[in-house]
């Protein structure tokens, strides 16, 4: 469809014999759906060039008003109750090409335009999609269902609409293995194997479900999933690519997950934790969800530039996790094809516009964990302002030992003389250089802490007040550093807000030279005043603390009022272009914004766990369905727009969420457990010629889920089952072997360091994460860059993974091991050996045709190991008058060929 500039309605006509059929056609009472049956043609057809980018006529169909609305030729080309009125419908059976409708396209066949034709006789109404249409109790099926729970019955009656039947219950050590590695990602040990396997109690799979949601590796398992959505990254990418700490993030994703913490609550505490009533550490980490966003601070770019492309990131990132929603097309145009307009977009951002990070070098604010230091030295000026100061300098010192929060970064400044920005980063100043620091409060009760460094003496700083001829208020001596400074220095009592001017003196330097530089100055009421006992030794003991290297993690602050942004609309997505200001709001097409909630990051969190939002649940449903089944109930789970799959049991998506958030409380452990628990899943995964030709991709669940582990779960569960597998939980990201060369850092000098202290063996969610080279043999599984949110791991399947699990280090060296207990195991007689590594690595007793072909390959192997012994010895890593050398040797070739077996890299 294209121009309605010749519009011809004048009365009531029959256009043709075509459409007087079609009409005839319609008049059935079955009531056209909008959502399922309309728009999709109308997205099929007609939005391209009839919706929120182009409006071909004055003509479209994203929104009703606009769709009813007069286009160009003044006329309506939608009249409700009237098709054989309406352009619209007339232009879609033209049979002039230069009239007819889609004129760049096929034509619409005879049961689309009758769909179109029915629903304009109905009244046109628009309906909502259905991913927007708030969730109620959904009544389960009334079928007969055997060994099932309530998923089931709605499992079957789409089966028995389809003409299907259900597969068998999969045998008891394909469900053991199945649901190990779902729920943590590992396989089971050969302990939990044989006490499952000699368990013959009718609950002996429900006990196994409820003690791996125990296990502390659910929340590893989970996490790796998360971490895909939250970007999480040990590096901040860009050119520079730096390392940075985020690990206590990660950290904090596990825990939660295994306390099984609800999911509203985490949703409030990554969003939001800052801004809680009285936020722990631990809430304040949760924050660094949006902290994982990219930081450039490569010398000569723009801060602001690069602050404001987070805060963009940010936005696309929450809707996408949290609601499904493809908000990053309407930073530029109002949605396409979903009813979001182009100012929802900067409605959103200006929730997240206040936070006092602004892409600097440093990355405040920072949580400071000052106890991994001087645990003593803060209890001890804790307990000091306790005893001398009020509640309001108690609680600001707690806060500012925990966040360091610099108020005025270098580049708030302005007014050089002899000064400027240096890499557009730091205020580089020469002698009798200054700069102002515009409208700092002056209020008796605020020092001024300035971070430097500098490497000459006899450095000094002045501050004086209004002007660089004011009243000098401040001179401070600055000692000589090799690395950066923070000193404090009370401000006198001053009526108001004044401009400070910083003037640098030091007459021995070279007037040329830039010798001191500042990141950032803060104002704080931090202590009580001098005058009190002990001021000076508490004073020098919190600058010491300050100064020191705690552990720390970026974090979310929000700017006080007195610096709080004005949000602009930017005019087609260029943040340059400002247009008009917008105060921050949700999307009017979703659930209203909560009554009593501030309108902020905390306002905003609690919209989107209000029960009255539609899409939270369903979303977080629907992603735990898709890492389960390999499939969600809505495949797209990265799209819950009108673009995306409709879902293959839209009932049970909201018979779930529904009880997600009512029944469970919002307990992903609860939602899990009643997922594995269902016939569905406990389904034999094998599939008949009928069956993949009816459901090719087992949407319809006729069988059991059947596809490859994740990157990080086929790396686990090698280290697992040769026993290497480290388990321990937490701490700092680790180095595995890594082949040389793959870093090619750029000025930071930082390179791979290999652990070699057992470290090397820990689980795939704690190796490090450098966004611009991410782990390769992982990389070659499908696992994320992170440097944005990715919802949704499609699965390929290249030569270059054979290449990786057969010949990579880490799998050699896991197949050594396996195969030197096969050869304690199963002593001298080679297919013992064999028998034994595969029943360790798949909880089942091999075939006699594999054990064959596996035999062949052990006895080929040992042939050549014995003519070349020094290849042996490399293999094995050991000497090569080893005894039983060329047997070790062969059998690791047996073991790396099992760990190869599609049954073994294959969820099944």
């Amino acid at each position: 469809m294209r121009y309605f500039s010749t519009l011809r309605i004048t009365g009531i006509l029959i256009f043709t014999t075509g459409i007087s059929i079609l009409l005839a056609a319609c008049h059935s009472h079955r009531k056209v759906d909008f959502s399922t049956e309309v728009k999709p043609v109308l997205n099929k057809h007609c939005i391209s060039c009839h919706g929120g980018v182009k409006q071909n006529g004055g003509f479209s169909v994203l929104f009703r008003e606009e769709a009813l609305g007069i286009t160009k030729s003044g006329k309506r080309a939608i009249i409700p109750g009237h098709p054989e009125q309406s352009e619209f419908i007339r232009r879609l059976t033209c049979k002039d090409p230069k009239e007819r409708m889609p004129q760049k396209g096929e034509p619409l066949t005879a049961a689309e335009i009758e769909i179109l034709t029915k629903w304009v006789e109905q009244g046109a109404e628009w309906g909502e999609h259905w991913a927007y249409i708030p969730l109620k109790p959904v009544a389960v099926p009334d079928i007969n269902v055997t060994n099932g729970n309530e998923i089931d019955h709605f499992i079957q009656a789409r089966l028995d609409k389809e003409g299907l039947k259900p597969a068998p219950e999969a045998d008891k050590m394909t469900l053991l293995r199945r649901v190990s590695l779902d729920l943590t990602g590992l396989p089971p040990t050969p302990e939990m194997a044989s006490r499952f396997a000699a368990n013959k109690n009718p609950d002996a799979y429900t006990q196994l479900v409820d003690s791996l949601l125990q296990s502390p590796h659910y929340g590893e398992r989970w996490a790796s999933m998360w971490l895909d959505l939250a970007r999480y990254s040990d590096t901040k990418g860009y050119e520079r690519d730096v390392s940075r700490q985020m690990w206590q993030y990660r950290d904090w994703v596990i825990d939660a997950f295994n306390k099984d913490m609800p999911y509203d609550t985490f949703t409030i505490a990554q969003l939001a934790g800052d801004l809680l009533p009285d936020a722990t550490n631990d809430q304040l980490i949760a924050t660094a969800f949006n902290r994982n966003t990219m930081s450039n601070d490569e010398g000569g770019t723009q801060d602001e530039e690069f602050r404001t492309a987070a805060v963009m990131d940010r936005v696309s990132t929450t809707m996408d996790v949290f609601q499904g929603i493809t908000i990053a097309c309407v930073q530029c145009h109002s949605h396409p094809y979903d009813p979001f307009h182009f100012e929802d977009y900067y409605k959103l951002l200006a929730f997240l516009n206040n936070t006092r990070d602004e892409d600097t070098h440093m990355e405040h604010p920072k949580l400071r964990l000052y106890d991994s230091v001087s645990t003593a030295a803060v209890k001890e000026i804790n307990t000091w302002v306790a005893q001398y100061g009020n509640n309001a300098q108690q609680q600001d010192i707690q806060e500012f030992l925990k966040v360091l929060e610099p108020k005025v970064h270098a580049h708030n400044c302005d007014d050089y003389t002899n000064g400027a920005l240096v890499d557009t980063k730091y205020l580089g100043i020469r002698h009798n250089g200054s700069c102002r620091l515009p409208k700092q409060p002056l209020d008796g009760k605020t020092q001024l802490f300035m971070n430097y460094w500098t490497g000459t003496k006899g450095d000094v700083v002045e501050f004086r007040l209004d002007s660089l001829k004011g009243k000098t208020i401040i001179t401070q001596q600055l000692a000589p550093t090799t690395g950066r400074q923070v000193i404090s220095m009370p401000l006198p009592a001053i009526s108001g807000t004044h401009d400070l001017y910083l003037v640098f003196r030091n007459a021995a330097i070279n007037p040329a030279d830039v010798v001191c530089s500042v990141e950032w100055f803060a104002f704080r009421q931090d202590m009580p005043g001098k005058g009190k006992p002990g001021y000076e030794k508490i004073n020098t003991e919190m600058m010491s603390v300050i100064n020191k290297n705690p552990t720390d993690v970026p974090v979310m602050i929000e700017n006080p009022p007195s610096m709080q942004r004005t949000t602009n609309v930017f005019e087609r997505g260029n943040w340059l272009v400002k247009g008009k200001a917008v105060t921050p709001d949700v999307p009017h097409s979703l659930n209203p914004f909560p009554a009593n909630a501030p309108r902020n990051r905390l306002g905003l969190a609690q919209w989107m766990t209000d029960t009255k939002n539609p899409l939270t649940a369903r979303v977080m449903v629907n992603r735990c369905w898709e890492q389960l089944f390999g499939t969600g109930i809505v495949e797209t789970i990265e799209d819950f727009g009108s673009q995306g799959f409709l879902p293959s049991h839209p009932e049970l998506l909201d018979f779930l969420s529904y009880k997600f958030m009512h029944d469970y409380k919002w307990s992903m452990k609860s939602l899990l457990r009643e997922i594995v628990l269902s016939a569905a899943y406990k389904q034999d995964s094998k599939t008949t010629p009928a069956e993949e030709e009816k459901d090719p991709a087992n949407r319809l669940l006729a069988r059991g889920p059947h596809f490859r582990l994740t990157a990080e779960e086929v790396r686990d569960q090698a280290l697992a089952v040769s026993g290497l597998l480290n388990r321990h939980l937490h701490g700092p990201s680790i180095m595995p072997y890594q082949p040389e060369g793959i870093w090619q850092t750029v000025w930071s000098g930082e390179y791979w360091k290999k652990a070699d202290d057992g470290n090397q063996y820990r689980r795939a969610v704690y190796v490090f994460q450098k966004r611009t080279s991410p782990y390769p043999s992982m990389l070659s599984f499908d696992g994320s860059s992170r440097e944005v949110c990715l919802q949704r791991r499609i699965r390929t399947n290249t030569p270059l993974q054979a290449l990786v699990t057969l010949n990579d280090p880490v799998y050699v060296e896991t197949a050594r091991t396996l195969a030197l207990h096969m050869q304690q195991n199963g002593g001298t007689d080679a297919a013992t050996c064999i028998r034994w590594g595969y029943q360790t690595a798949m909880y089942k007793t091999l075939p006699e045709k594999k054990l064959a072909a596996l035999q062949t390959l052990y006895s080929q192997a040992l042939q050549q190991y014995r003519k070349d012994t020094a290849a042996a010895a490399k293999l094995v890593q050991c000497k090569d008058n080893t005894p039983q050398l060329a047997e070790l040797a062969a059998l690791t070739i047996v073991a790396n060929a099992i760990m190869n077996l599609d049954e073994f890299l294959t969820k099944s």
